[in-house]
């Protein structure tokens, strides 16, 4: 079987990489490889870099009407529902997730660029009170161009994501996608092409960490967006010192989804095995600390073992697989490994789902949802971040103690809270550290509110109005038109 071929895309054009080089993505489901990608170097993210300004100098896209800006994402939106399936089934070989999973990734891309074909026309500046014969006003401009770096974990929609908003304000991309996952994002920008996004706006440049770490330092590149993990974080802003750019950074979590003895009992338990265990636990924002009032906490797990029992880790292209395979033999790795610790640390393996042989997929990287109880919130299975199925769950007497528990990690993003109790509920969102928090509906997103992580899950605002200010520039025009004469020298 032929492998795909998959390109950089360059002032609108498929192109290799100038040294030639290649590398292989692999399906997870099998640990085969099902494509070819061009690799690339600084040569090649140089001249992504500079189709992206030679683009934006030209106005092409940063002078367009709003209203033509908002005509052409429109137009990028529904080529990607009309090639839905076709994208999603290439979103399932690269990443091993549920092809229903992909499909619905997809579509909640093209949701984005709709929402953000609207922001066009939402760019404002202000003006401000002056002395006599003086007017004083600000504006928003975009950066020129924008580095956009992606996770594996939901490729395609977050490419769609990392893109959308620097878009809807007038700036060029540079995309560059995990080589792990990298297909659909090729694709994507084939489709903005297509649309009616003019060359240079849309530039794909793909290889490893060394690729994107060129991206990220490049002195032409004013403002990096960022998804990931926080160590790589970190390295986003050391690379960013020298020329003082801009960072928009979306890091890891370890977020606790905290049960009360008054929450619906039916709802917390299918939400919690959702924020559990969705995507494989592949999610910044998975509830992977499971905090349950101890009144409750026994009934509470073994309906939760109940339920957890039923999911399915199968073959992504069947449609009752729930879990598809972990995305790399180095996350297999990484995520079997977190097991053996807090096995060693003491804490009890309630349920390690054993794993069922999948015909034609011998060789894939599955992984069976695991369960610890008897865990401190101090093991490192409670602290650190593991980007798999693996449950940690703590119990506490009251609500001083569920937040002390809670708010003890370096993280904060994300939060749930299950409660019937308006005044807990409110009382909680106060004072949990963590820049998104649900209150019975983990998971729940709408573009048009903003989030941003707090300590080391993150820097700056992302969706919403509240991204014109991430991916704009302000500027300040004060201006004597009243003839005022300067008394000095």
């Amino acid at each position: 079987m032929s492998l795909k071929q998959v390109l950089h895309v360059i002032d609108g054009q498929e192109t290799p990489s100038l040294s030639g080089r290649t590398f292989e993505s692999i399906n997870p489901a099998t640990g085969q490889a099902w494509a070819t990608v061009a690799y690339g170097e600084t040569d090649d993210v140089n001249r992504a870099v500079e189709s992206a300004w030679r683009s934006f100098d030209s106005g092409v896209w940063s002078r367009m009407p709003a209203t033509e800006q908002a005509k052409r994402m429109r137009a990028v939106s529904r080529l990607i529902i009309e090639r839905a399936d076709y994208l999603a089934e290439l979103e399932t070989k690269d990443t091993g997730k549920p092809l229903t999973a992909a499909k619905s990734d997809v579509l909640l891309a093209a949701g984005i660029l709709e929402y953000f074909s609207q922001i066009p026309d939402h760019v404002f500046g202000k003006t401000y009170p002056s002395d006599p014969g003086y007017f004083t006003y600000s504006k928003r401009e975009p950066y020129g161009v924008v580095g956009g770096i992606v996770p594996w974990n939901f490729p395609f929609l977050l490419v769609v994501w990392k893109a959308a908003g620097p878009l809807s304000v007038g700036n060029s991309v540079v995309l560059k996608m995990a080589e792990q996952s990298p297909v659909t994002t090729t694709e994507f920008a084939k489709i903005c092409v297509e649309a009616g996004i003019p060359p240079g706006v849309i530039n794909v440049v793909h290889g490893d960490g060394a690729t994107g770490a060129a991206l990220a330092a490049h002195p032409r590149v004013p403002k990096i967006t960022f998804t990931g993990s926080t160590e790589v974080g970190r390295s986003i802003i050391r690379a960013s010192a020298d020329t003082i750019k801009s960072v928009h950074l979306e890091l890891g979590g370890k977020s606790p989804n905290i049960i009360f003895a008054d929450a619906d009992l039916d709802q917390a338990l299918a939400g919690s095995v959702f924020t559990s265990f969705y995507n494989s636990g592949q999610i910044c924002t998975t509830g992977s600390r499971l905090l349950v009032a101890e009144s409750m906490a026994d009934e509470f797990i073994e309906k939760f073992q109940q339920r957890a029992k039923n999911i399915v880790v199968g073959d992504p292209m069947q449609s009752n697989t729930h879990l598809g395979p972990l995305i790399s033999q180095v996350q297999l790795q990484r995520v079997q490994n977190y097991v053996k610790i807090g096995k060693e640390a003491g804490a009890h393996v309630l349920w390690e789902g054993t794993p069922k042989p999948i015909p034609g997929h011998e060789q894939g990287y599955f992984f069976q949802p695991t369960v610890f109880t008897q865990v401190q919130p101090e093991m490192r299975i409670a602290q650190e971040e593991i980007f798999g199925p693996v449950l940690s769950v703590m119990t506490f007497k009251n609500d001083e103690d569920a937040i002390r528990i809670a708010n003890n990690t370096i993280y904060g993003l994300a939060a749930t809270i299950w409660t019937n109790n308006l005044e807990r509920a409110f009382t909680l969102a106060d004072r949990l550290d963590a820049g998104i928090i649900w209150t019975n509906c983990p998971h729940y997103l709408k573009w048009n509110v903003p989030l941003e992580g707090h300590r080391t899950s993150g820097l700056g605002e992302d969706l919403g109005l509240e991204s014109i200010n991430t991916f704009t520039k302000l500027k300040v025009n004060y201006i004597n038109f009243g003839g005022q004469k300067m008394n000095w020298g």
